[in-house]
């Protein structure tokens, strides 16, 4: 996750830069997906979510086993996710004893089910952050997300919160069919007092590995951040309390650069890029996790196809602090990175950015991600083929596939 309103405050409120992560293991935050079931049916879902019961999901007791493990361990926050968490029936118990385990605990969910009792237990636990989802405004939503009414109910769920005194979110997954919703759901933010944007960029995983031609072409990328760039200045300079962030496409971190060294002197640029440098960039497998609904521990989310081992036979902890050879080339610094990748000059500020797009495409998790929308001048790399984002035509990568 890049955030642009916290590197952008450096801008007017600089400090002192911290230590660059380590290439060992760390206490990631963890996102636990409880469920796999959901109400919805969104286009771009990552778990390929419905509204049925899935077999071989944890056990309330394995739930609970797990989260004693992951307060043993000092995770730094827990994010509660699914499908929607909330069609799980001991969310809230699970809830309220992560809770007392963890420092920050956070929601994800689509927003449609957040209303009075639900709502207000969601306020009693205390979460210290609720995200909704939104893929546009009205019938582009509810579209995109396959129900009527979907966006009233979301929508409904973000004045709930915010009636509760309830720190909320929109996240917004930009795509070819949504990008031009984006001013107004900054909009909405403002009118909404909603206190967080989050914007995803399209991983190719689940569904949104068959539907990556949809994936917004790099010109309206950047129309995107510059936006998000416009507006998180005027957060930071004119105190406007909304807080911008991106996640999916660490190269958000070397436009931001760019941006900065046309605006702004020289140390101020320096400055700014040894904060990026200090974060890193893309932390799939270092400082980010994933608990799927069936328990098996992944590098990050978008990893379904790569399994580090299962909660049901050994704690989070002890796998993630084992020697499995993923992880163990995820937390490379440098990674090994190919083609305009491995070439660019601002590596060190984005980790390469999302590699499960480049081996969704190629069956190479190492060779360039395709999202990447800089130019060859921008990145410092003389002229390359850009690999092509191809149209999904039903076969995936072999997950046996021999990565080293």
């Amino acid at each position: 996750m890049f955030r642009l309103t916290e590197y952008m405050r450096q801008l007017i409120d600089p400090s002192s830069v911290r230590a660059k992560r380590g290439s060992g293991p760390v206490k990631p935050v963890v996102i636990w997906n409880l469920t796999r079931r959901c109400n919805l049916k969104c286009r771009h879902c990552y778990t390929v979510s419905a509204d049925v019961n899935f077999p071989g999901e944890l056990s309330h007791q394995q739930a609970m086993d797990t989260l004693e493990d992951l307060g043993r361990f000092k995770i730094p926050a827990l994010i509660l996710s699914g499908g929607e968490p909330l069609d799980r029936k001991d969310l809230f118990q699970i809830a309220t004893r992560a809770r007392q385990l963890v420092r920050m605990l956070a929601l994800s969910t689509n927003g449609t089910k957040i209303h009075g009792e639900a709502a207000d237990r969601i306020a009693e636990i205390g979460f210290d952050y609720v995200g909704i989802s939104l893929d546009g405004i009205g019938a582009t939503n509810d579209w995109f997300r396959g129900v009527e009414g979907a966006f009233s109910d979301a929508l409904r769920g973000v004045r709930e919160c915010k009636k509760r005194g309830i720190k909320v979110g929109l996240r917004f997954c930009l795509t070819e069919g949504t990008h031009h919703h984006l001013p107004d759901l900054l909009k909405l933010c403002d009118d909404e007092g909603v206190d967080k944007f989050y914007l995803s960029h399209l991983v190719y995983a689940g569904r949104g590995d068959k539907h990556r031609g949809e994936d917004a072409a790099h010109r309206r990328t950047r129309h995107a951040l510059d936006l998000l760039l416009d507006r998180a200045w005027v957060a930071v300079a004119e105190d406007a309390p909304l807080d911008i962030v991106t996640g999916n496409n660490d190269a958000d971190a070397g436009y931001f650069l760019q941006w900065v060294a046309r605006n702004f002197d020289a140390d101020r640029v320096a400055h700014l890029r040894e904060h990026l440098a200090a974060w890193g960039g893309n932390s799939s497998g270092l400082g980010v996790a994933n608990i799927d609904n069936l328990g098996r521990v992944h590098p990050d989310t978008y990893w379904s196809d790569y399994t580090i081992g299962n909660v049901k036979t050994a704690p989070f902890s002890e796998l993630w602090t084992g020697e499995d050879p993923m992880l163990a080339m995820l937390r490379t610094r440098p990674r090994p990175l190919k083609g305009r990748c491995g070439s660019c000059t601002l590596r060190d500020v984005c980790g390469g950015n999302t590699r499960i797009r480049a081996l969704q495409l190629t069956g190479d998790p190492w060779a360039e991600d395709p999202a990447c929308y800089l130019s060859d001048a921008e990145i410092g790399v003389t002229s390359t083929e850009r690999l092509a984002v191809k149209p999904f035509r039903g076969k995936r990568h072999d997950p046996a596939h021999q990565f080293f």
